[in-house]
């Protein structure tokens, strides 16, 4: 004798969801919440956040959040356009939303500083985004 009709099994009642991604937005200038998404704008600023955030500095972020750019400043140009990539993948390798971080240029404007440009392909889009360092 079955405890559960033919018709139904685990299938029927076991179903795999997503977890919800809203955020809300920051509008950085008045320093106020300026709304909710949970589409490209809220990809877009995650990506802001992440890369803003030293890794391992916050005690409300975990280990796993952020980047780790500060201690390339003052490093060779050579050694800085090698390893940068690297730890902006790495940085981003968390968040499952982010599928690729692809087109690394960099430029030198002439200031002591260093340009890299890329593009972050997001489930909800390309955001172009760039790090001076």
């Amino acid at each position: 004798m079955a405890v559960l009709p033919q018709s139904i099994g685990k299938e029927a009642w076991l179903k795999n969801t997503g977890q919800p991604t809203n955020t809300f937005l920051i509008d950085w200038a008045s320093r106020q919440i300026a709304g909710m998404d949970d589409g490209l704008a809220a990809m877009r600023q995650a990506v802001e956040i992440i890369l803003q955030n030293e890794r391992f500095r916050w005690q409300i972020y975990s280990s796993d959040f952020g980047s780790e750019l500060e201690e390339l400043v003052g490093e060779e140009y050579d050694y800085i356009v090698s390893d940068l990539p690297r730890r902006i993948e790495e940085a981003f390798s968390t968040d499952s939303r982010i599928l690729s971080v692809e087109n690394f240029t960099f430029s030198e404007p002439g200031t002591g500083s260093l340009v890299c440009s890329f593009d972050v392909v997001t489930v909800f889009g390309t955001l172009e985004q760039e790090v001076v360092l």
